[in-house]
C-alpha cells in the first residue's frame, strides 16, 4: 500500500496499545515496523510524535505511513525470517515473542518458559533463548543479547540488552549485586525457623548421567568452604509465605550470590527441597528424613516448582528503577489453584521490612 492512511480510532480500539491497534487492521505489519515507524515519527496520532506503546482513544486519528504489501501466507513449517540463523519456523517466533513481558529501546525483559535452556548446549540447535532471540530484534539492527541465566526448568524474568553497551552495564550491576531478584517456589515441608538465610558453600559433584545433564552442586559448611578445593561461597535469603499442614510451603527466595543450582541445592540442605527437582530432592514421596520427597502426588505437576517471579535493577542509560513482574507457568498455577494460593494475599517483596 503506497499511500498514507488516517485511521480513526472506533471503541474497539479505544484503551488499546497503538502497536496492537495496527497489528490487528494491517497483517503485514510487525512489531518491529510499528517501533521502527513510531522511532521515525511516520506514524502519529492527532499529528503528534507516539511510542508503540501508546494508549489510545475514542476519536484519535492516526496517521499510517505507505506500508509493504501484504506478503502471502507461507505454508505450515515454512521459515520465517531469521537473517542470522534461517531456521526459525513461524511457531518459533510467535511463541518467543509472547513471552516479552517488558522492553523499550535498550532492554528487553521476557518471562522465560520452563523447558526452554538459556544458551545452547550439544545437539540443542536454536531452541534456546540466544537462538530464539533473533526474532527479537523488533526492527533493530543487532538480536539482544544475554546478561545472565536461567536453568533449563526454571521459568521466570530474563534480561536481553539491546546493545553491548547496555548488555556490559547490566552485567556490572549483576556482578555489583545491585539487581535484586526474587523467586518464588513451592518447597517440601515447612522451613524452620520460617525466615533465614542459608550460607552453605558450593561445589561441583563429579561423574554426569548418560542424559548429558549431571552437573550437580554439593553443599559444604561455611567452615569448611576455605579447606575444600574448587568450593564457593553462597548466600541465599528464604521468607515463608503460606504452609499447609507441614507439608508443603511457598517461599520467596533471594540469591545473594549467584551460583549454578544454588537455591535448588541450599533448600535441599536445610530438608526443604524444591517441589518436582528429581535431581536435589529425589523423586519420592515418602519422607526422607529432613523432610518430604520432592513429589507430592495427585494432581500436582511433577515439573520443578521454582520461578524467576521479579526482577527489579536501575535502568543502565535513565537511571530509573526498573521492576518487572512475571506470571507463573501453567504447572505452579495449577499448584496454586489446588493449594488454595493467592498472589494477592502476599507482598511483592517480604524482605523489604526485614
Amino acid at each position: 500500500m503506497n499511500k498514507v492512511q488516517i485511521v480513526k480510532v472506533d471503541e474497539d480500539g479505544a484503551e488499546q496499545r497503538l502497536d496492537r491497534f495496527l497489528k490487528k487492521r494491517f497483517a503485514q505489519l510487525s512489531q518491529g515496523h510499528v517501533e521502527k515507524f513510531c522511532r521515525k515519527g511516520q506514524i502519529r496520532v492527532d499529528g503528534g510524535r507516539v511510542k508503540a506503546n501508546t494508549r489510545l482513544e475514542l476519536g484519535q486519528e492516526v496517521r499510517v505511513p505507505p506500508l509493504p504489501e501484504p506478503r502471502p501466507e507461507p505454508p505450515e513449517g515454512a521459515v520465517m525470517d531469521a537473517p542470522s540463523t534461517g531456521d526459525l519456523t513461524r511457531d518459533d517466533v510467535e511463541m518467543i515473542q509472547s513471552c516479552v513481558l517488558w522492553q523499550d529501546e535498550h532492554i528487553i525483559a521476557i518471562n522465560k518458559p520452563p523447558g526452554l535452556p538459556s544458551q545452547g548446549g550439544s545437539g540443542q540447535g536454536y531452541q534456546h533463548v540466544d537462538g530464539l532471540s533473533e526474532a527479537l530484534r523488533f526492527g533493530y539492527k543487532d538480536r539482544p543479547k544475554l546478561v545472565h541465566r536461567l536453568d533449563k526448568d526454571t521459568s521466570g524474568v530474563l534480561l536481553l540488552a539491546r546493545t553491548d553497551r547496555v548488555a556490559r552495564r547490566l552485567s556490572e550491576a549483576f556482578r555489583n549485586k545491585t539487581t535484586r531478584k526474587i523467586y518464588w517456589a513451592a518447597v517440601a515441608g515447612a522451613p524452620h525457623p520460617k525466615t533465614g538465610t542459608i550460607r552453605f558453600g558450593l561445589v561441583k559433584q563429579g561423574g554426569h548421567s548418560r542424559h548429558g545433564g549431571g552437573e550437580k552442586m554439593v553443599c559444604i559448611h561455611p567452615n569448611k568452604v576455605d579447606k575444600t578445593p574448587d568450593a564457593k561461597r553462597a548466600t541465599t535469603d528464604y521468607f515463608t509465605m503460606h504452609i499447609l499442614g507441614q507439608r508443603v510451603s511457598w517461599v520467596a527466595l533471594v540469591p545473594i550470590t549467584g551460583r549454578t543450582h544454588q537455591l535448588r541445592a541450599h533448600m535441599a540442605e536445610i530438608g526443604n527441597p524444591i517441589i518436582g527437582d528429581g535431581k536435589y530432592g529425589g523423586s519420592s514421596q515418602e519422607n526422607m528424613g529432613d523432610g518430604w520427597g520432592a513429589q507430592l502426588g495427585g494432581e500436582i505437576s511433577r515439573n520443578l516448582h521454582l520461578h524467576a517471579r521479579q526482577i527489579s535493577f536501575e535502568h543502565p542509560v535513565t537511571r530509573k528503577r526498573i521492576t518487572v513482574v512475571a506470571p507463573l507457568p501453567d504447572h505452579m498455577k495449577r499448584t496454586w489453584k489446588t493449594l488454595d494460593w493467592h498472589e494477592r494475599d502476599v507482598p511483592a517483596d517480604p524482605f523489604e521490612d526485614l
